[in-house]
């Protein structure tokens, strides 16, 4: 495997250059010495040239096939429509690039299963853009849970809830470019906390609806109807006796709180309740027994990575963690580890979303069998 440093930076190629990477993956790179972002790939001639001038990058392509086989580059960003990360992410793992793909990384658990075997078999890091597993608050809740500090888990709770307009999503509202809706837009990050959180999850029943047609593009041009989900739901009975419930919405009137909306994933264990929220991600709420939930700061070491250049003080915090995610990837890269979360994190959380659209066709408990190595 190549040795990489700050004189000699793993070259980075983003394939998809919308909101998600200007706003996320650009800065995390930026931040890190050594990373530097060596070539772009977008669909639309337009905004390649755009961000090409913006960025400041010489190496552009409207193919990502042609990106992937590139020998000036060393790793891989997907931020692109989800049908399309099948045929990206294997290309690039089949070329030996690194891959970090954006979620869901398939439209179902078979496209994803052939991504996490193309990436395993290349010997590549992989990693699935899981953001908010990055935040100092979820970090901190996760080592009070896996130290015993609240006891043995019981309950895990998540709510997602969103304040979005009811005009056309795009690509997003469509099955066959999606897969879904809400559900693997958003639920799918909550359904990864809580494996990562309490362990396997065992079995689901779930089911998801669609209120708003979006019908009309944010010009008030006539577009397709949506036929993905904007509401989605599950209970599901983990392997270690432990249950959870998962609720999400692009509809909660109310909810837009600068845009972020409201989060909360919470663990009642046998000893104390411990709960994460978007947007205060630098507190957790903590209450044992006969007392009540109260604000905890989140101590200083799960502020930012290890090493990481970045200054926890510096922008929104809701924010900035979100840059960590690339963080991570680049440090998997540099010192030869597997990346977390990686793409076998992303295919089990998406056998568990798989199995929700399952269940609410069937109207019935659905088993989601974990992904072996």
């Amino acid at each position: 495997m190549a040795e990489f440093s700050a004189s000699k930076p793993v070259r980075v190629g983003f394939i998809g250059l919308g909101a998600v990477t200007a706003y996320h993956h650009l800065p995390g790179l930026l931040l890190d010495p050594r990373a530097r972002l060596t070539a772009i790939c977008d669909a639309d001639p337009a905004l390649l040239e755009k961000r090409k001038v913006e960025w400041g990058v010489d190496r552009a392509t409207t193919d990502p096939l042609a990106l992937c086989r590139d020998d000036a580059v060393d790793a891989v960003i997907i931020a692109t429509p989800n049908d399309t990360h099948r045929p990206i992410a294997v290309a690039a793992a089949e070329a030996g690039k690194h891959v970090m793909a954006e979620k869901p990384l398939g439209l179902n658990a078979r496209e994803v299963g052939d991504m996490y075997e193309a990436a395993r078999d290349a010997g590549v890091v992989h990693m699935t853009a899981f953001t908010y597993r990055f935040a100092p608050a979820m970090r901190y809740l996760r080592t009070l849970v896996k130290s015993g500090a609240i006891g043995e888990p019981r309950h895990f709770r998540s709510q997602r809830f969103l304040d979005w307009p009811e005009t056309s999503w795009g690509w997003r509202q469509y099955k066959e470019r999606a897969g879904a809706g809400d559900l693997f837009d958003m639920t799918i990050h909550r359904i990864d906390f809580a494996i990562d959180l309490i362990g396997p999850i065992q079995r689901v029943c779930g089911a998801v609806a669609r209120f708003a047609p979006r019908d009309r593009t944010v010009d008030g041009k006539p577009c397709e109807p949506s036929n993905v989900d904007d509401w989605s739901s599950l209970i599901g009975e983990f392997a270690s006796g432990a249950t959870g419930v998962w609720e999400g919405t692009t509809l909660a009137k109310g909810y837009h709180r600068d845009g972020f909306g409201h989060e909360w994933a919470e663990i009642n264990g046998s000893e104390a309740s411990v709960v994460y929220r978007l947007h205060e991600p630098n507190v957790i709420l903590l209450g044992k027994t006969g007392s009540d939930l109260a604000p905890v700061p989140v101590p200083d070491e799960f502020l930012k990575p290890a090493g990481s250049p970045r200054d926890p003080a510096d922008g929104a915090p809701a924010t900035v963690f979100r840059y960590d995610l690339m963080w991570e990837f680049i440090s998997a890269i540099v010192e030869g580890r597997p990346a977390v979360p990686d793409f076998r994190d992303g295919l089990n959380a998406q056998i568990v979303a798989d199995a929700v659209l399952d269940s609410h066709r069937r109207r019935a408990w659905v088993d989601t069998p974990t992904a072996t190595a």
